[in-house]
Protein backbone atom coordinates (compact mmCIF):
# COMPACT_ATOMS: atom_id res chain seq x y z
CA UNK A 1 0.00 0.00 0.00
CA UNK A 2 2.83 2.38 0.88
CA UNK A 3 4.66 1.55 -2.37
CA UNK A 4 1.54 2.40 -4.38
CA UNK A 5 1.20 5.69 -2.54
CA UNK A 6 4.84 6.60 -3.11
CA UNK A 7 4.60 5.62 -6.77
CA UNK A 8 1.49 7.75 -7.22
CA UNK A 9 3.18 10.66 -5.43
CA UNK A 10 6.23 10.34 -7.67
CA UNK A 11 4.11 10.25 -10.83
CA UNK A 12 2.18 13.33 -9.76
CA UNK A 13 5.37 15.21 -8.93
CA UNK A 14 6.99 14.23 -12.22
CA UNK A 15 3.99 15.56 -14.15
CA UNK A 16 4.46 19.06 -12.71
CA UNK A 17 5.52 21.61 -15.32
CA UNK A 18 9.24 22.02 -15.69
CA UNK A 19 10.34 25.59 -16.17
CA UNK A 20 12.63 26.15 -19.10
CA UNK A 21 14.51 29.11 -17.66
CA UNK A 22 18.21 28.32 -17.58
CA UNK A 23 20.35 29.52 -14.67
CA UNK A 24 22.49 31.63 -17.01
CA UNK A 25 19.39 33.61 -18.04
CA UNK A 26 18.39 34.57 -14.49
CA UNK A 27 18.93 38.05 -13.10
CA UNK A 28 21.06 38.40 -10.00
CA UNK A 29 18.49 40.53 -8.16
CA UNK A 30 15.70 38.21 -6.88
CA UNK A 31 13.10 40.98 -7.05
CA UNK A 32 13.88 41.69 -10.71
CA UNK A 33 13.96 37.96 -11.48
CA UNK A 34 10.55 37.56 -9.84
CA UNK A 35 9.17 40.34 -12.07
CA UNK A 36 10.72 38.73 -15.14
CA UNK A 37 9.17 35.35 -14.27
CA UNK A 38 5.75 36.93 -13.75
CA UNK A 39 5.93 38.68 -17.14
CA UNK A 40 7.27 35.54 -18.85
CA UNK A 41 4.33 33.54 -17.51
CA UNK A 42 1.93 35.90 -19.31
CA UNK A 43 3.63 35.72 -22.72
CA UNK A 44 2.87 33.00 -25.28
CA UNK A 45 5.64 31.09 -26.98
CA UNK A 46 5.18 31.83 -30.68
CA UNK A 47 6.54 28.39 -31.60
CA UNK A 48 4.66 26.21 -29.09
CA UNK A 49 1.60 28.52 -28.86
CA UNK A 50 0.09 26.66 -25.89
CA UNK A 51 2.90 27.39 -23.48
CA UNK A 52 4.24 30.48 -21.87
CA UNK A 53 7.78 31.50 -22.71
CA UNK A 54 8.60 30.61 -19.11
CA UNK A 55 7.72 26.95 -19.81
CA UNK A 56 9.02 26.63 -23.38
CA UNK A 57 12.41 25.35 -24.49
CA UNK A 58 12.15 26.91 -27.96
CA UNK A 59 14.92 29.26 -29.09
CA UNK A 60 12.43 32.08 -29.71
CA UNK A 61 11.10 31.69 -26.17
CA UNK A 62 14.64 31.93 -24.82
CA UNK A 63 15.22 35.08 -26.88
CA UNK A 64 11.99 36.59 -25.51
CA UNK A 65 12.96 35.68 -21.94
CA UNK A 66 16.32 37.40 -22.43
CA UNK A 67 14.62 40.43 -23.98
CA UNK A 68 12.22 40.68 -21.02
CA UNK A 69 15.12 40.48 -18.57
CA UNK A 70 17.13 43.08 -20.51
CA UNK A 71 14.21 45.52 -20.53
CA UNK A 72 13.67 45.00 -16.78
CA UNK A 73 17.40 45.44 -16.07
CA UNK A 74 17.30 48.68 -18.13
CA UNK A 75 14.63 50.01 -15.76
CA UNK A 76 11.39 49.48 -17.69
CA UNK A 77 8.21 48.91 -15.71
CA UNK A 78 6.23 45.70 -16.17
CA UNK A 79 3.69 47.55 -18.32
CA UNK A 80 6.43 49.05 -20.50
CA UNK A 81 7.98 45.61 -21.04
CA UNK A 82 4.61 44.10 -21.98
CA UNK A 83 3.81 47.01 -24.31
CA UNK A 84 7.20 46.67 -26.00
CA UNK A 85 6.76 42.92 -26.57
CA UNK A 86 3.19 43.40 -27.85
CA UNK A 87 4.32 46.20 -30.19
CA UNK A 88 6.88 43.83 -31.75
CA UNK A 89 4.87 40.58 -31.83
CA UNK A 90 1.22 41.67 -31.70
CA UNK A 91 -1.63 40.82 -29.31
CA UNK A 92 -1.28 37.10 -30.07
CA UNK A 93 1.83 36.97 -27.87
CA UNK A 94 -0.36 37.52 -24.79
CA UNK A 95 -1.71 34.33 -23.20
CA UNK A 96 -4.59 36.37 -21.78
CA UNK A 97 -5.64 38.97 -24.37
CA UNK A 98 -6.43 42.47 -23.17
CA UNK A 99 -10.08 43.52 -22.88
CA UNK A 100 -10.40 46.05 -25.69
CA UNK A 101 -12.88 46.85 -28.45
CA UNK A 102 -11.10 44.64 -30.96
CA UNK A 103 -11.15 41.68 -28.54
CA UNK A 104 -14.74 42.19 -27.43
CA UNK A 105 -16.01 39.30 -29.57
CA UNK A 106 -13.29 37.04 -28.15
CA UNK A 107 -14.36 37.80 -24.57
CA UNK A 108 -18.11 37.91 -25.29
CA UNK A 109 -18.41 34.80 -27.47
CA UNK A 110 -18.61 32.26 -24.61
CA UNK A 111 -21.34 34.27 -22.86
CA UNK A 112 -23.20 34.80 -26.13
CA UNK A 113 -23.03 31.09 -27.01
CA UNK A 114 -24.24 30.07 -23.54
CA UNK A 115 -27.20 32.46 -23.77
CA UNK A 116 -28.11 31.25 -27.27
CA UNK A 117 -27.87 27.62 -26.13
CA UNK A 118 -30.09 28.27 -23.13
CA UNK A 119 -32.61 30.17 -25.23
CA UNK A 120 -32.77 27.38 -27.80
CA UNK A 121 -33.34 24.82 -25.02
CA UNK A 122 -36.22 26.89 -23.61
CA UNK A 123 -37.79 27.30 -27.07
CA UNK A 124 -37.40 23.58 -27.82
CA UNK A 125 -38.85 22.55 -24.45
CA UNK A 126 -41.86 24.88 -24.78
CA UNK A 127 -42.58 23.80 -28.35
CA UNK A 128 -42.73 20.11 -27.54
CA UNK A 129 -44.12 20.25 -23.98
CA UNK A 130 -47.52 18.63 -23.62
CA UNK A 131 -47.65 17.25 -27.13
CA UNK A 132 -48.52 13.57 -27.42
CA UNK A 133 -45.62 11.43 -28.46
CA UNK A 134 -47.44 8.33 -29.69
CA UNK A 135 -50.31 7.53 -32.05
CA UNK A 136 -53.96 7.04 -31.03
CA UNK A 137 -55.20 3.57 -30.14
CA UNK A 138 -56.87 1.45 -32.74
CA UNK A 139 -60.41 0.20 -32.04
CA UNK A 140 -59.05 -3.29 -31.17
CA UNK A 141 -56.52 -1.79 -28.75
CA UNK A 142 -59.22 0.42 -27.17
CA UNK A 143 -61.49 -2.61 -26.69
CA UNK A 144 -58.66 -4.64 -25.16
CA UNK A 145 -57.79 -1.75 -22.78
CA UNK A 146 -61.45 -1.44 -21.69
CA UNK A 147 -61.57 -5.18 -21.09
CA UNK A 148 -58.40 -5.08 -18.97
CA UNK A 149 -59.64 -2.13 -16.92
CA UNK A 150 -62.91 -3.90 -16.06
CA UNK A 151 -61.11 -6.81 -14.45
Amino acid sequence: MMRSFLLALFLIASAAPAFAVNPDEMLKDPALESRARAISAELRCMVCQNQSIDDSNAELAKDLRLLVRKRIADGDSDQQVMSYIVSRYGEFVLLKPRFETKTLLLWGAPILLALLGGLSLVVFARRYAGQPTGSTLTSEEQARLSELLKK
